[in-house]
């Protein structure tokens, strides 16, 4: 029987196994970095990164970009703060608004993107400069955040063996899950795939384009509300500059995941792992002490050349089918050697 290989798969496989040879090797020169704290703060250090970088992941699937994402981390950060100091609401009723403007702004991303056919970068890059422009115009210092709800949710958390699971982790973790259900199992999910894949064929197909690229929008402005809803908890506080380059480094854990850049391949549970990657990353410079944080950059900056010639290659037709067929014939050579041991 042959093997029926599928090239997309590789880039998920690489991710993964890269983490894991990056968290092996940090393991060797610090045996402490296999605690289990050490991993559970992966999830609690990176959780506003890692929600915004599931909600980019949709949209590098459906062949766009959003460079808003960082911008709104911040505005929603401190404005968040702003209503809690200034307007004295309910830290709740402070949540449910931005998270409601972060979809609303999402959305109306989206709908000039598909309405007036306006390029995804040039309507995001304008969305960056205005939301960022708007979290200085409420407040250019930071704004701490003392509110006991804000302190008791924060330190919630579940203990997981000798670590500890925040609140901000466990979000993470919950996006991550979400995520992977909507790609895998919805209607919305499937058709951000075939928008991905070819956006001429999903409208011959009848499926609902449009809808579906603002919808995908408003999921991202969302996913960026909830990182900067999220941001406020880690830290206390409420900073404009708060997630400042963060989408970057969203769209380098998405590439990294193996989500291909012209759209219509890739998955959650992969992003999430690039997310780790970066992570992992910081951690060991961290550990060492001795290195500047800006060599984070530039092992990124390494990985994603990596991940981005491994897509060059499989996207190559060619390239894609020698590589099935050798896949394929160490199949059935490895099946032929087990008939021969069993006779």
């Amino acid at each position: 029987m042959k093997l029926n290989f599928k090239q997309k798969y590789i880039p998920l496989m690489a991710t993964i196994l890269v983490w894991v040879l990056i968290y092996w090797l940090a393991s060797l020169r610090f045996p402490g970095i296999l605690s289990g704290n050490v991993l559970l703060n992966l999830f609690t250090d990176n959780a506003f990164l890692g929600i915004c970088a599931i909600g980019m992941t949709f949209v590098i699937l459906s062949g766009g970009i959003d460079l808003s994402v960082g911008a709104v981390i911040g505005c929603t950060s401190i404005g968040i703060a702003a209503m809690l100091r200034d307007f004295h609401l309910h830290p709740v009723v402070a949540i449910g608004i931005v998270l409601l403007l972060g979809t609303f702004y999402g959305a109306a991303m989206g709908s000039l993107i598909h309405f007036f056919k306006l390029p995804p970068f040039m309507v995001t890059l304008a969305g960056m400069f205005l939301t960022r422009g708007l979290g200085f115009v409420i407040s250019v210092n930071s704004i701490p955040i003392n509110h006991p709800f804000f302190s008791n949710l924060a330190n919630f958390g579940l203990p997981v063996a000798d670590g500890y699971l925040t609140v901000v982790g466990l979000v993470f973790i919950g996006v991550t899950g979400m995520g992977i259900w909507i790609a895998q199992q919805t209607k919305f999910g499937r058709t951000t795939y075939a928008i991905g894949g070819n956006e001429l064929s999903a409208n011959l197909m009848g499926l609902k384009v449009g809808a579906t690229k603002v919808k995908i929008y408003a999921l991202n402005g969302f996913c960026a509300a909830l990182a900067g809803v999220v941001y406020t908890l880690y830290t206390l506080s409420g900073n404009a500059w708060a997630g400042r380059f963060l989408e970057m480094d969203a769209i380098a854990a998405v590439i990294i995941g193996g989500t291909l850049l012209t759209g219509g391949v890739g998955y959650v549970f992969g992003t999430m792992f690039g997310v780790l990657i970066l992570g992992t990353i910081q951690t060991v410079i961290t550990f060492d002490g001795t290195l500047s944080s800006w060599w984070t950059k530039i092992a990124v900056g390494m990985l994603l050349s990596i991940f981005i010639i491994l897509q060059r290659f499989l996207s190559d037709t060619s390239f894609s089918k020698r590589l099935g067929n050798l896949f394929g014939r160490q199949a059935a050579l490895g099946k032929s050697q087990e008939s021969s041991s069993n006779s």
